[in-house]
């Protein structure tokens, strides 16, 4: 945290106002930067700019609201200059004139320097000094050591990973990298930014004397075989390639997983040279973070070194993990923007600093209430609205707006999905009035709003009346094209000038140290801000939690294995099907290698040990060898393939071995059902609408509910308010096929081209919950085909994956080679399909101006500008046709080849 002193009561928004910095255009809060003027607390008549020609959005405006006013509090300014001061009059950072070593091109590094200038067109001309030391630590650039660090969000710590990983397989044609990311945004985003980061690098090819000497040689396959391949990895991705591949995959946890077992099976793992592991504090998770343990494990068992690279912005017992890993440790609390943090409490503002008064003198008692002795920096006055009279919500309002006036962006954290529509309305109805606003802000925010209502997924009655203000929000009922198109950040969330957490806890519970500062960390934005601000607004009964909680430490990260557990059973499965460990001194030598082993004093005893091997062997996982080793039957290598945990896998299983028997062909739910991920937690069944579609099945559906067992009667049951009870297995087992069935109607309808919205209407879910469904399956659809391949189960095998193209594309089987167009989804690919473009060939030969008026039709409900300004929304559609038109050419082009191909073959 920053000193601060009495200088610093003013705000960085008073400080930028004072000095006539309003140079930064926000997207969280405020779209439009504007100078700052008191007279627009006070009233709703601003400045007007001459907008009649833009079409007002079609929502009724509601009374506008004005927080209270935010205004310093008159007290004794203590002597001496403070870090941030400092940082004002001087440079934080050396220069690179002043330590050479702050260059990338310094030749210590090494780094190749087409990769040094794609790094300073990235805008990195130089490195920060926790950077220079970091990465000159001891055998790190020669990959010798491994390296565990930790870093401020919006530190750079992501660049040391990078420079690392990058070198190596720049300057190493043989060698493949691994990032593992645990979200798809963030792989997504990641593989944007290694792209243009590896753009128009050229490598030398393996000499002929390598483990590549072979005709065979998929390098030699490549076409860009001299070029950095990156490719991502995930849930749900439609790429399908292989280790060969690529030469840096940026993967999810679970997909490293999967890469790393197949490569380790195939005996490919040994060009494996680098892995880095970001979010490394994820290790803790409950529920994934024993994967990202095993992964890493497996990698400290292989025969050859592979150099890996932890990082996280929130780890606590780095010694352990540093042990772990055997890995040099590195710890910095540099940010280049740094952040101010508050306490607001009863209309209040208290500076946060560790060593201010507000934690030395702690509480006094008034009227039995809990009060603070030390001297508030800032006051929130009264609203004189009533929806504004609760003091934090006032708070919250009035420092969002102060914010956003001063043309800098806000980030406010609500404890609920209640309460963010909520505060978004309010904070919207405080905003400058649609009138108020310049002719750029309002065509911006129109063209979100007109972008967002020509989705499949349709518009949320609540962003569409808080867009036009500049508000934006998100929570899990909301698309993710609903966060991506108001926000600068496709990765949730994006960082602002001031975070503003309304209230210490996330539902019923208070937030944790963890979490208090993954949230406090967004605040600055590295080359638009130069200080973050976070303000807590405390409710009183969370007064003394909460200055415990600003001071508390991060809890200590253990290990997710325990014994006579999924992730203990899981975790001796993978080692025997890819042959990693057999006997039983390689398996207690593989745990010995775990976090487990480091971060408790249990060792996992050969009985437990042996407990774990006759579990998989009795669930028909292991088979037992000649001496003593142990082997993975065909069902043990089918579930570690697919990813599945033992548990699930003996419920996949069962459900195959009855459909092998008896599978419904003449329908889609059936299929759909095996689509169906087995663990969901987001399926929440509303029994009338289950009800209601059950009565609607055709005979192939009635067969399916009935071959899985799904009684009417129990339906009927639910649908009047019984439990689907869940005491035993088989109870538990039974209700998963309840639910997975709700889930696949949700999928057979996404199929047949019903909108998001409409699946999420009719089925009583949150869109966000339907659009990731639809994501999800396809990643389980590959992993039960991949399932089906190696228990030989190959008709089935067949029928699913025929069926995975139409998952994809969210279509009926007659726009399948539509829907790969680029821009032509579901919806679109219908509405050429109904104007005679029925195929690639027919768009690729139209012209663009052709496919304009197809593309209107595409957009329904469409907010547009008047006449005066239509051109411009034109314009704006053709550019789009025309990346439609190339896309059709390339595809029927592959077409052509692929003829041709076949027709030299015969």
């Amino acid at each position: 945290m920053d000193n601060y002193t009495g200088l610093l009561h003013k705000t960085t928004i008073q400080s930028a106002r004072e000095k006539g910095r309003m140079s930064f255009k926000t997207n969280a809060v405020a779209g439009q930067k504007r100078p700052f003027n008191d007279e627009r607390i006070t009233s709703t008549t601003a400045r007007t700019t001459n907008n009649s020609h833009f079409s007002r959005p079609h929502t009724r405006e509601k009374p506008r609201i004005k927080p209270g006013l935010v205004v310093d509090v008159e007290q004794s300014i203590p002597s001496g200059p403070s870090e941030y001061t400092q940082r004002e009059e001087i440079s934080a950072t050396p220069r690179a004139s002043v330590d050479p070593y702050l260059s990338l091109s310094h030749l210590r590094y090494g780094i190749p320097q087409e990769l040094v200038r794609n790094l300073e067109d990235m805008g990195i001309n130089q490195i920060y000094p926790w950077q220079k030391q970091c990465l000159l630590g001891p055998g790190l650039l020669s990959g010798e050591k491994n390296l565990v660090y930790s870093a401020p969000t919006g530190g750079g710590k992501s660049l040391i990973a990078d420079i690392m990983m990058l070198k190596k397989v720049v300057m190493d044609p043989s060698a493949k990298a691994l990032l593992v990311l645990p979200f798809v945004a963030l792989v997504q985003e990641k593989v944007r930014w290694l792209r243009n980061i590896v753009r128009g690098i050229h490598r030398e090819p393996p000499p002929t004397s390598s483990r590549y000497e072979n005709d065979k040689n998929p390098w030699r396959q490549r076409a860009d075989r001299d070029a950095v391949r990156i490719v991502g990895f995930f849930g749900g991705s439609k790429v399908r390639a292989t280790w060969h591949d690529f030469d840096i995959g940026v993967c999810t946890i679970e997909k490293a997983n999967g890469l790393v077992n197949t490569a380790i099976d195939d005996c490919s793992i040994s060009s494996l040279q680098t892995v880095v592991l970001d979010e490394l504090h994820m290790v803790d998770d409950e529920f994934r973070g024993y994967i990202l343990e095993l992964l890493a494990t497996k990698i400290l068992s292989l025969e050859h070194r592979v150099q890996i690279i932890g990082m996280s912005a929130t780890l606590s017992n780095m010694d352990i993990l540093a042990t772990w890993l055997d890995a040099h440790s590195y710890e910095t609390h540099y940010r280049p923007v740094p952040i101010r943090e508050h306490l607001v409490y009863d209309a209040k503002v208290y500076p946060a600093d560790t060593s201010a008064a507000l934690f030395s003198v702690g509480f006094t008692s008034k009227n039995n209430g809990a009060q603070l002795a030390a001297a508030p920096v800032r006051e929130i006055q009264n609203s004189q609205n009533k929806e504004l009279q609760e003091s934090i919500l006032n708070s919250v309002v009035a420092l969002a707006c102060e914010t956003a006036w001063a043309g800098y962006g806000a980030l406010v954290f609500t404890n609920s999905r209640v309460g963010c529509e909520a505060d978004a309305l309010l904070i919207s109805r405080a905003m400058p009035t649609w009138d108020s606003l310049d002719s750029e802000t309002i065509e911006r925010r129109l063209d979100v709003l007109s972008d967002l209502r020509s989705l499949s997924t349709g518009l949320d009655t609540v962003l569409e009346q808080t867009i036009p203000y500049g508000v934006a929000f998100h929570h899990v009922r909301l698309s993710h094209h609903e966060y991506k198109y108001p926000t600068s950040s496709p990765v949730p969330p994006a960082p602002a000038r001031r975070v503003i957490l309304h209230g210490a806890r996330m539902g019923r519970d208070l937030v944790g140290p963890s979490m208090l500062r993954q949230m406090r960390g967004r605040a600055g934005r590295k080359g638009k801000d130069e200080i973050g601000e976070t303000y807590l607004c405390c409710k009183p009964q969370d007064l003394e939690h909460v200055v415990d909680l600003m001071q508390g430490e991060l809890p200590q990260i253990t290990s997710g294995l325990a014994p006579k557990s999924k992730s203990l059973h899981r975790a001796i499965l993978e080692i025997v099907a890819i042959r990693l460990a057999t006997s039983l001194e390689s398996i207690s030598d593989y745990m010995d290698k775990t976090l487990l082993r480091h971060s408790s004093e249990h060792n996992m005893s050969r009985e437990e040990i042996n407990s774990t091997i006759d579990y998989l062997t009795s669930s028909g996982y292991v088979s037992q060898g000649p001496f003593q080793t142990y082997q993975p039957t065909k069902l043990g290598k089918a579930v570690v393939a697919s990813g599945l945990d033992p548990e699930d896998g003996l419920f996949v299983h069962r459900e195959f071995k009855r459909a092998l028997r008896a599978f419904v062909m003449d329908g889609e739910l059936h299929i759909l059902y095996a689509f169906t991920p087995v663990n969901e937690p987001a399926a929440q069944v509303n029994w009338q609408v289950f009800r209601n579609e059950m009565e609607e099945l055709d005979d192939s559906g009635l067969r399916v509910l009935s071959f899985l067992g799904i009684r009417p009667t129990i339906i009927n049951k639910l649908a009047q308010g019984g439990t689907l009870k869940e005491s035993t297995p088989e109870e538990k087992d039974q209700s998963r096929v309840y639910k997975r069935f709700y889930l696949a109607l949700q999928l057979r309808d996404l199929c047949n081209e019903l909108p998001v919205y409409q699946v999420a209407n009719k089925y009583d879910m949150p869109r966000g919950v339907v659009q990731s469904l639809a994501q999800t399956c396809q990643g389980f659809a590959a992993s039960m085909i991949k399932f089906c391949d190696i228990m030989d189960w190959g008709v089935m095998s067949a029928a699913l994956d025929h069926f995975t193209d139409r998952l994809r594309a969210g279509a009926r089987s007659d726009l399948l080679a539509l829907a790969k167009i680029t821009f032509v989804k579901s919806r679109t690919a219908r509405v050429f399909w109904d104007n005679g473009f029925k195929t690639v060939a027919i768009i690729a030969n139209a012209g663009p101006d052709e496919l304009v008026p197809v593309l209107m039709q595409a957009q329904p409900s469409k907010l547009r500008l008047k006449d005066h300004d239509e051109e411009k929304y034109k314009e704006k559609l053709l550019a789009k046709a025309k990346v439609i038109a190339d896309s059709a050419s390339r595809l029927w082009q592959m077409q052509i080849q692929e003829e041709l191909d076949a027709y030299a073959a015969e």
